[in-house]
């Protein structure tokens, strides 16, 4: 191996002293040939088992290695382990050309080279003086093909129509080959490529994307045709699990640029057999594209992700009754090999701290074509049994392919879809369960019967001991049983209604701040634990077991925690941005510090890693270091003291009331379907959302009875309802679901229902909140249902019989 300043490395076998070592031992690495050092080496050239070296400063040649048949030229037939000098009158060029034409008995050589035992010189006559090769310049003539503008520009000057067979055979040529897409797109600024590593592709992307989409001008079809053709059955099929090279994984990177590869009638012939090549690379080379992945421009990756979402869409559209039966595993292996290059380019944008966004990873489409709820429930058996179909052999089974082994493609919707199912299976169980132990009882008189439900009693006027009181004797278990809940005095039997009114009642209960757990933040309007509570630490622990049950029981709560809470919940650390949004002020104070330009922060700021809090009406400075108080802010540490100020007021300040908080919150509800979501999807699944979309509301409403969307009453119904101010329209999703806010499902989720009932105009609208339900009297002026709706808004707390 030479260098370009003219060093030269050998390596590998050793036995004839043929690396030049002084010694005959083997070489596992590149090793500098000590005794070249002072000369530049231009050419070399290695037979079987011998080396030659040439030096065009003196001219001379070198030999070493094996010498039995006199192939080192040293006038003898021994070994030589060290470079040797070959005999010989040899002349440097410029010598030579000086002495022309009395230079015979002289030569200079022109090229070296080595065959099996033999050496060769070949030197230069009188009429043909040319300086020397130099093997470490790149010899045109001698390249591969690589494409470049110019081989693009001679294609696409050829008129439309048959392409000449010499042009078919160039694309064939360039197409065909690793080598050629290897050596092509390279970044030619100070020779980059030269410096290809692990950590550097030495690909311009940009000059590959350009080049790739001149290539497949649309007014030039046949070449597009013959470039699929190529990469179809000559390249891919070719690619191999583990590359000789570093640089042949290039083309990797550049391939997924060429237009073709997003066609939809090329997803089965060029990228499925191009994922199914990415998935079977050996770790080494995988990780080395990997790290190339982890560099690129955020387009640049995101087309990759999106060429293999669309691909996972096409297959999914893609109806199972058209697929003959034999050719079953053939979908699932493609709908596998997709779906492991997202996975792969999923874990790659996590490790880079999220080149682009979790949610570009999004598959919004999965749930039109897929059971959610069905694919959980599968892969829930398949994880329970040890199966693990998707990464192992494809075998036909039903279903061979469970998307919830993919869950970073699932968004919102889909994630809220599998938490409900799965809490709809643990109830199931936990009903099994009660139901098994009852019929025990029947049998065994020491087995207690149990309820199937989680029943609590409580009064209006104590509803937070009551529940409380319940909450502490409940066992573990019986938290995942399905959830009743009855006030004394009230008829109402719980379809749902009743226990959203309780959630709402006693959250507003316990996070009220005049029970001093929590602390209300009056410019941002929201709440946060408070340091400096009285109640005991089990109080939040049940807090935490409230709000759990809530989501458990697919009911909207009204929590005006801040982000950071969800962050916390899924074991993400708050920021900045999360100090600005519960803390308005202070957050841009320390964002106006982060960006302050001059040297004086010291005394300009004047801060030390000190925070100023209200101690029970003392005034006290905590350090948030050790010597904090002695340690001033400056510009080097600015950051740190930022970090500390966000980590004492979310993390350090409240760690026992969050940890009690989040252990019970985590008894109900956790899981692993609990963590696939980010912390604004958590949320908005907690607390609902506020997009209102009322066109959407009355769109998927539905009417029983004689009522139809274009019934007098309905019409005019709407007409109403359109009208009112927003405050009244979500008093009116209050008193119709329990809850003003709308759930992640969105506003067709609601699926309203409203029907006739009699009475006329002296009766009210009645609100079935357990089921959505609406009694809407036939009244006969708008006036009247105007004042009747908003009369019963007005008045939507309690349960009775109607």
């Amino acid at each position: 191996m030479m260098k370009l300043e003219g060093g030269v490395f050998t390596f590998g076998a050793g036995g004839y002293g043929q690396l030049g070592h002084n010694s005959a031992s083997h070489e596992v690495n590149p090793r500098k040939v000590f005794e070249l050092m002072g000369n530049i080496v231009t050419q070399i050239a290695c037979g079987r088992q011998h080396t030659l070296a040439f030096v065009p400063s003196s001219g001379r040649i070198y030999s070493f290695g094996l010498g039995g048949n006199g192939q080192l030229g040293i006038g003898s037939t021994s070994n030589k382990k060290s470079p040797s000098m070959v005999k010989g009158n040899w002349l440097t060029h410029e010598d030579y050309v000086r002495r022309l034409p009395e230079a015979n008995g002289c030569y200079c050589v022109k090229r070296i080279y080595s065959g099996g035992d033999q050496s060769f010189a070949h030197y230069f006559t009188i009429q043909n003086c040319l300086p020397p090769d130099d093997f470490r310049k790149c010899n045109c003539s001698r390249k591969i093909w690589t494409l470049d503008e110019a081989l693009i520009r001679r294609w696409l000057n050829y008129s439309s129509g048959r392409l000449p067979p010499e042009i078919v055979n160039e694309i064939d040529k360039v197409f065909s080959s690793a080598a050629s897409l290897n050596g092509s797109f390279l970044s030619t600024s100070n020779n980059d490529h030269y410096r290809t590593s692990s950590k550097f592709s030495g690909v311009d992307m940009n000059v590959a994307r350009l080049l790739l989409n001149k290539l497949m001008d649309p007014s030039q079809p046949q070449i597009a045709q013959q470039v699929a053709a190529s990469l179809e059955k000559n390249l891919i099929p070719r690619l191999t699990s583990s590359p000789p090279d570093i640089e042949c994984l290039r083309l990797y990177l550049t391939l997924p640029e060429c237009p073709l590869m997003t066609e939809t009638n090329n997803f089965r012939s060029l990228a499925i057999p191009f994922a199914k090549a990415i998935v079977s690379l050996d770790k080494a080379p995988l990780k080395v594209l990997e790290n190339w992945w982890s560099l690129l421009e955020p387009t640049l990756y995101m087309r990759i992700v999106q060429l293999y979402k669309d691909v996972v869409v096409h297959l999914l559209k893609l109806p199972n009754n058209r697929i003959p039966p034999a050719e079953q595993w053939i979908f699932y292996t493609f709908l596998n090999t997709a779906f492991g290059v997202l996975e792969i380019l999923h874990r790659v944008n996590e490790k880079a701290a999220q080149i682009i966004s979790y949610d570009k990873f999004y598959i919004h489409e999965v749930q039109d074509f897929v059971d959610i709820r069905k694919d959980y429930f599968n892969w829930f058996q398949q994880q329970a049994s040890g199966m693990d179909v998707n990464h192992g052999l494809y075998e036909i089974a039903d279903p061979p392919v469970t998307i919830c082994t993919y869950p970073f493609v699932f968004d919102a919707q889909a994630k809220t879809t599998l938490l409900q199912t799965d809490a709809v299976m643990q109830m199931q169980e936990a009903v099994d369960n009660a139901n098994r132990q009852n019929i025990s009882s029947w049998f065994h008189p020491i087995v207690e019967s149990v309820d199937t439900c989680l029943i609590l009693i409580v009064r209006r006027d104590n509803i937070v001991g009551d529940a409380m009181e319940v909450l502490r004797k409940t066992k573990n278990i019986d938290y995942k049983k399905p959830m009743r809940v009855i006030f004394v005095g009230e008829e109402a039997v719980d379809a749902g209604g009743v226990r959203k009114e309780f959630f709402l009642l006693v959250m507003r209960e316990l996070l009220d701040p005049k029970y001093g757990m929590f602390r209300y933040y009056k410019k941002s309007r929201l709440i946060w634990f408070s340091d400096q509570t009285f109640e005991d630490i089990d109080l939040f622990h049940l807090i935490g077991v409230v709000c759990g049950l809530a989501i458990y029981n697919f009911t909207i709560i009204e929590l005006k925690f801040p982000l950071a809470l969800y962050k916390k919940l899924l074991q993400k650390k708050p920021s900045l941005e999360d100090l600005k949004e519960l803390k308005p002020v202070v957050g841009r104070s320390m964002q106006r510090l982060l960006d302050y330009t001059e040297d004086d922060i010291e005394e300009t700021f004047c801060l030390y890693f000190t925070i100023t809090v209200d101690h029970f009406g003392t005034i006290e400075d905590r350090e948030l270091i050790p010597n904090g108080a002695e340690t001033p802010v400056n510009k080097k540490n600015r950051q740190e003291y930022v970090d500390a100020y966000v980590d004492y007021i979310f993390n350090e300040s409240v760690a026992a009331l969050f940890s009690a908080f989040s252990a019970g919150f985590h008894k109900v509800c956790g899981g692993k379907v609990l963590e696939l979501f980010q912390p604004n999807e958590l949320q908005a699944m907690v607390i609902g959302n506020t997009v209102y979309d009322w066109k959407e509301l009355e769109k998927s409403t539905e009417y029983k009875g004689e009522y139809w969307a274009e019934h007098p009453t309905i019409k005019m119904f709407w007409e109403v309802f359109h009208k009112l101010p927003l405050e009244k329209k979500k008093q009116f999703l209050l008193f119709l679901t329990g809850s003003d806010r709308i759930p992640i499902l969105g506003m067709k989720s609601l699926k309203l229902v409203i029907q006739p009932t009699g009475g006329g105009d002296q009766f009210l609208p009645v609100a079935h909140t357990c089921f959505n339900l609406l009694d809407l009297p036939k009244y006969s002026h708008k006036e009247t249902l105007r004042s009747k709706l908003i009369q019963a808004i007005d008045h939507y707390e309690g349960f009775s019989l109607v």
